[in-house]
């Protein structure tokens, strides 16, 4: 196990919240991870961090995919990668609906299909396949959809990258989102993580995701990385109110009335 921490949403600014992990770094913390919803976003973040911290690793916790064209995302891990020395884990996410077509103005679509569009195409152009190309029905490329010229070419990146197998990592929540993550992912980052529940909810899913990647060994090597609320006080009723504002939000708040993905899943934890 390694210690991760995670930098939160901004409110008013950064606070103090890069000097907090740039002591992450002295003090050997594992990574630094940066966040994004609607108001800050988690590359800037890590671009910063990047040229004021040494030995911490940098992953995004997480990228929204509908904001970015897999492609946009490549290039912009690519560059991450480079400036941090081999440092960045790249996590991503489909959101949900009310940020996606609210702040986004995208449509929500089927997020398993995105998903595996999505890491395809990235691993693509980390790989400089010669023309990158997709035939799927959420980033076809060379697009030829309405309004296209007919001028679109599969291109190559221009600029080398550092790792081609700079690491991957889904935020999913329901059983076959966590299936194609065990498929198609590096690593995998649950909300509202039950280490003495875990097994029994999603242990089968994430068999039957390594069974179908075909790697030997990809259950050896897959990382889990939650996002763990932590408040110390003597006082265990404090220590637990600390806590209960972010649930809340997340429970109660970030969905729609009657299609709440938290809410569903702390549910199924009972």
């Amino acid at each position: 196990m390694r210690l991760g921490f995670m930098m939160s949403y901004w409110g008013r600014g950064p606070d103090d919240t890069l000097q907090l992990a740039e002591e992450a770094d002295r003090i050997g913390f594992s990574t630094a991870w940066s966040a994004e919803a609607y108001g800050s976003d988690a590359v800037s973040v890590l671009a910063y961090l990047a040229g004021r911290t040494k030995q911490i690793e940098l992953g995004t916790g997480v990228l929204q995919m509908p904001a970015r064209t897999p492609a946009m995302t490549a290039m912009t891990a690519l560059t991450l990668d480079h400036l941090s020395d081999g440092r960045l884990h790249l996590g991503l996410g489909v959101s949900g609906p009310q940020v996606v077509e609210g702040w986004h103005g995208r449509p929500y679509g089927k997020p398993l299909g995105i998903s595996r569009e999505y890491v395809s195409i990235i691993r693509k152009v980390l790989a400089r396949e010669e023309g990158l190309t997709n035939d799927g029905a959420n980033y076809p490329l060379p697009y030829t959809g309405p309004g296209a010229t007919g001028l679109g070419k599969p291109l190559k990146s221009i600029t080398h990258p550092l790792r081609a197998d700079v690491p991957i990592y889904l935020a999913s929540i329901g059983h076959k989102n966590v299936t194609l993550t065990a498929e198609i992912a590096d690593g995998w980052m649950p909300t509202f993580w039950s280490p003495t529940q875990a097994d029994g909810i999603w242990g089968e899913d994430l068999a039957n995701g390594f069974a179908k990647s075909g790697e030997e060994g990809k259950a050896d090597r897959f990382r889990i990385v939650p996002l763990v609320p932590t408040s110390i006080d003597e006082d265990l009723d404090t220590a637990r109110n600390a806590v209960k504002p972010g649930l809340a939000l997340y429970i109660g708040g970030m969905g729609a009335k009657g299609k709440n993905f938290y809410t569903d899943l702390a549910t199924t934890y009972g």
